[in-house]
């Protein structure tokens, strides 16, 4: 499994608006593509701050849905246009689960 760990800073006071499209309308269009998805996880320290996951089967899979949703309607014609103005910074580290997203030790 190859998992992108996402963590995004967002303009003050505009998580809440983020989040909201991010769960209403990306991660069912994620999901429906069939990537897997854990989070949004919140940061207690950053009220501006929070942390998503995002899984495929492998990295063919991943080129080829991402490519899918990046391309598509809805991300090229409203969510690019919404998420993007508001996010200040992302940063995205790619990791491989060899069983999945593994145990809490």
């Amino acid at each position: 499994m190859i998992i992108e760990m996402r963590t995004y800073r967002i303009a003050h006071g505009k998580r809440p608006e983020f989040i909201k499209i991010l769960e209403g309308k990306a991660f069912p269009a994620h999901q429906k593509i069939g990537m897997r998805i854990l989070g949004p996880f919140l940061s207690v320290e950053d009220d501006n701050t929070f942390f998503w996951m995002r899984a495929f089967p492998d990295q063919q899979s991943r080129e080829r849905m991402r490519n899918e949703f990046y391309d598509g309607k809805l991300w090229k014609e409203e969510l690019e246009q919404e998420l993007m103005p508001i996010i200040e910074k992302y940063d995205v580290v790619v990791v491989e689960g060899k069983n999945g997203l593994g145990e809490w030790r």
